[in-house]
């Protein structure tokens, strides 16, 4: 599996925290999210899977709370891996990226997780703004399958 970011430190243990984030669309327009603690971030939206949860069920469950949104996730896109330091949960992880294609269906609210803010783009703008590379990189492989759209 490809890894973006930092790479594998031997003399650290890491605990594997699977997540499902999203390519999100509406339109020309793609849905994000900006964190703004513990620094502000500009993130596809999604988060880890928990215990017991499939990724799809956690990906409608993150993007509800990150952005207040419902989505129609359409298909998986792919994976990756990162490995992180994860200051919420004061451990290190190796995190399992799953990324889907999804559409935005309705606002339902505001965001209920604390610090996040929905943030709609053209897609291209938000590239190199995104704070994951491995995001980053995903989100062009996919605007270059879809070039006549966008």
């Amino acid at each position: 599996m490809r890894r973006y970011g930092h790479p594998k430190d031997i003399n650290q243990t890491y605990l594997d925290r699977p997540g499902a984030y999203g390519i999100i669309l509406l339109g020309k327009k793609i849905l994000c999210t900006l964190q703004k603690t513990p620094e502000p971030e500009l993130q596809l939206p999604g988060g880890g899977i928990d215990l017991g949860e499939n990724p799809m069920t956690a990906l409608h469950r993150e993007v509800r709370e990150e952005t207040g949104w419902r989505i129609s996730i359409l298909y998986r896109f792919g994976a990756y891996q990162r490995f992180t330091f994860m200051p919420e949960y004061n451990f290190h992880a190796r995190k399992v990226c799953h990324i889907y294609i999804a559409r935005a269906i309705r606002k339902v609210g505001e965001p209920t997780e604390l610090d996040h803010t929905a943030y709609w783009s053209e897609p291209r703008a938000v590239i190199n703004k995104l704070a994951s590379d491995g995001d980053a990189a995903f989100l062009k492989t996919f605007l270059k399958t879809r070039l006549s759209s966008f």
